[in-house]
């Protein structure tokens, strides 16, 4: 006997707005029977992605990539998918060793206690073993050590380093092998050194960096941008000239007591078939007053030696070149007016060694030159070779 009371065949869900049917026999639920009146505006406007774990892997690693490293390194504590992810060598691209605290600030050589030395060297120890760790495939290398410090070999550290990396892909180093950012106290307490024990370490420091230098030309032979101090010795010279790809290359002086040699300078800037941009650091001893230097590039396009002291040009041929930066330091040197002129009577004028061998000149020290500087000077380009210019056109007061 069929029963008075039948079950409706659909139920109103006031929540949801929209009608729900009973449950079938055989087929379970029925599908819900949306209205016919479309969705409010607030909801047309959202847009449902798909879960980000359905998408190819390739994207995934590339939507980390905008992480920092620090959110890299929480992101891996969701799940072990995303820590496997995280492990990707191309999410570690930069090795940063100058980045904490002082460096920041731009202090150098910044003397600490013992146990604030050994907390940043312990820092130094594990960001390096995070690093190899992850299998990191490195971009950028920055890194400030004292490559002559036999106490902590840093040398060593460095080369063991780079073996345990990915290092194929290295485009752009940063390095000063010259000094340690943090120095410990005790450092200072030390006997002053004697000249001969200066000039031992500054030997020491040489050795290790060519050494390193040899391993980046092995591993690394695609570096586009370097900065480090140089000593412009003819060993290191022919090392950095395998960098065949370099583009950007900052120079920095070694020691004041170390001079360039002219030949050396002309086969560097020579021997770099994809140099732009060029910055030197020269500090050219007393003793080697009366030397010129030349520079021939046929892709340098950028030049700045405005940092260097007693750095004077007898030839440039750079016909590329398109923005020059040079500045006359003062040198605080007495000397009688007979040799001062003797010496400054050998150089030749900047402005003449312009026109000759940069054609495609527009700025000099941020002065935009007029369509006709090479024919006539004038009064704007005078101001600017008085700062620069060593000859005696344009004043010898440099020399006192």
């Amino acid at each position: 006997m069929a029963s008075k009371h039948k079950r409706p065949a659909s139920t109103y869900c006031r929540s949801h707005g929209y009608k729900t049917r009973r449950r079938s026999r055989h087929f379970g639920w029925d599908r819900p029977t949306f209205p016919s009146s479309p969705l409010p505006p607030y909801e047309q406007q959202v847009v449902y992605l798909p879960h980000f774990n359905l998408l190819p892997v390739e994207c995934q690693i590339h939507i980390f990539t905008f992480l920092s490293e620090k959110e890299k390194c929480t992101a891996a504590l969701v799940c072990r998918h995303w820590s496997c992810l995280v492990r990707t060598g191309k999410l570690w691209r930069v090795a940063d060793f100058t980045r904490l605290r002082a460096f920041q600030l731009g202090m150098e050589g910044l003397l600490v206690s013992n146990k604030d030395f050994e907390q940043w060297k312990a820092w130094v120890q594990q960001y390096a073993h995070h690093l190899i760790s992850r299998q990191a495939s490195l971009l950028i290398l920055k890194a400030s050590f004292d490559l002559g410090d036999p106490k902590h070999r840093w040398c060593e550290f460095l080369s063991t380093f780079l073996d345990k990396l990915h290092c194929g892909d290295l485009s752009e180093v940063g390095l000063n092998w010259t000094y340690t950012h943090f120095e410990p106290l005790d450092v200072c307490l030390e006997s002053s050194r004697s000249s001969h024990q200066e000039s031992l370490t500054k030997m020491d420091q040489v050795s290790n960096f060519q050494i390193l230098l040899k391993k980046l030309v092995e591993m690394c032979p695609r570096i586009t941008k370097m900065r480090l101090h140089f000593d412009w010795s003819e060993t290191s010279v022919s090392l950095l000239t395998q960098f065949q790809h370099l583009c950007v290359l900052e120079l920095k002086y070694f020691w004041v007591f170390k001079g360039v040699n002219p030949i050396l300078m002309h086969s560097l800037t020579k021997s770099l078939p994809r140099l732009r941009s060029l910055t030197l650091h020269v500090l050219v001893p007393l003793r080697d007053l009366g030397i010129s230097y030349s520079i021939e590039s046929h892709s340098l396009e950028f030049l700045d030696v405005s940092q260097s002291r007693g750095l004077v040009f007898s030839c440039l041929k750079l016909p590329v070149l398109r923005e020059f930066h040079a500045k006359k330091i003062v040198r605080g040197i007495t000397l009688d007016r007979k040799t001062r002129l003797n010496i400054q009577s050998q150089w030749p004028c900047l402005y003449q060694l312009l026109r000759a061998g940069t054609p495609q000149l527009k700025v000099f020290n941020r002065e935009h030159l007029l369509p006709s500087w090479k024919e006539k000077d004038y009064r704007e380009l005078t101001v600017v070779l008085e700062q620069s210019c060593y000859c005696l056109r344009h004043s010898d007061s440099w020399l006192w």
